[in-house]
């Protein structure tokens, strides 16, 4: 029993470290997308408080900010949940000439979850963000203080992190710091969508193409369209070029039937049997037109399925 125990707490052990992993490098990495999103749409308009992608970015800030962040301990020894504004108040309070101090008196501004997020605006606007950040995470005590262990502050992601930011630097932001963005009441949520696009590989193309060769030579329901799996997801040029390639086809389908209906036929001609009465073998040409058919049908389900799916 003891060793099943045993067992079981290393492989809890091993899960949550894995899950923990899993976790940072998935925030790190949504967050370079981020920054690069940021970068491309400031060539061409001033990035303010209604742009999607400065949304997103602020949430991803935020929830790196919020890993594992320690909850504050009461009085009646219970713990309250804290904000990362508590944190960045704390381990920024030496910067030179920062707006820590700033932040704080805002008037407009209750909650420390507003406060945060009123910083990351002002820190934005001043090019600062990467130079706060670096001297926060230069500050270990105070880092691990306030976090657990397995924090993205307090791992390798962290020098990633500041150096990700700098680019933000060479961006002009205009953000209203009354604004419905600086509410407290609700927790930030990241949109994962922008960044989910599947890139179909060449080898994948062909093997693509292969399969609607083959589409309708066989007449068995386990290879038509219903009973393939879910399919990817591809981007609108991917599932466009995969249509156009099954309405070829299709054409081609129908241009050959009637060329291999009059094979069959003169192929077939007519037989004298033993009785010497002649008769007409149309056993050929009704095979032919059974598999033409056949696969006829079969890419013409897949037709109505791939458009479906647009």
């Amino acid at each position: 029993m003891a060793s099943l125990g045993l067992g079981l707490n290393l492989s809890r052990k091993k899960n949550l470290s894995r899950n923990a992993a899993v976790e940072r490098k998935n925030l790190i990495t949504v967050c370079r997308f981020s920054v690069k999103t940021l970068i491309d749409r400031s060539c061409f308009e001033t990035i303010d408080d209604s742009a999607p992608e400065f949304v997103n970015f602020a949430s991803i800030l935020e929830q790196i900010l919020s890993h594992r962040l320690k909850g504050q301990i009461t009085w009646f020894g219970y713990e309250s949940p804290r904000s990362f504004w508590d944190y960045i108040r704390v381990a920024c309070s030496k910067v030179p000439h920062s707006c820590i101090c700033s932040i704080e008196n805002m008037e407009n501004v209750s909650s420390s979850r507003a406060k945060g997020r009123a910083w990351i605006r002002v820190a934005l606007m001043e090019k600062r963000l990467s130079e706060y950040i670096t001297a926060a995470l230069r500050d270990f005590k105070t880092t691990r203080r306030f976090y657990d262990d397995g924090a993205i502050v307090l791992g390798e992601e962290a020098n990633m992190l500041a150096g990700m930011l700098l680019g933000l630097n060479a961006i002009d932001f205009s953000f209203c710091l009354k604004g419905e963005g600086l509410d407290g009441s609700f927790p930030a949520v990241i949109d994962y969508t922008p960044y989910l696009k599947f890139t179909q590989s060449s080898d994948s193309i062909s093997s693509d193409e292969e399969e609607l060769r083959t589409l309708g030579s066989s007449g068995s329901e386990s290879s038509t369209p219903e009973n393939i799996g879910p399919p990817f997801i591809m981007d609108e040029n991917s599932w466009y070029n995969k249509c156009k390639r099954v309405e070829q086809k299709y054409r081609l389908a129908l241009e050959q039937k009637p060329i291999a209906t009059r094979c069959s036929q003169r192929q077939g001609g007519t037989s004298t049997p033993r009785g010497g009465v002649a008769r007409q073998d149309s056993s050929p040409a009704a095979a032919t037109d059974a598999i033409v058919a056949r696969m006829v049908d079969s890419t013409d389900r897949a037709m109505g399925r791939l458009w479906s799916m647009l």
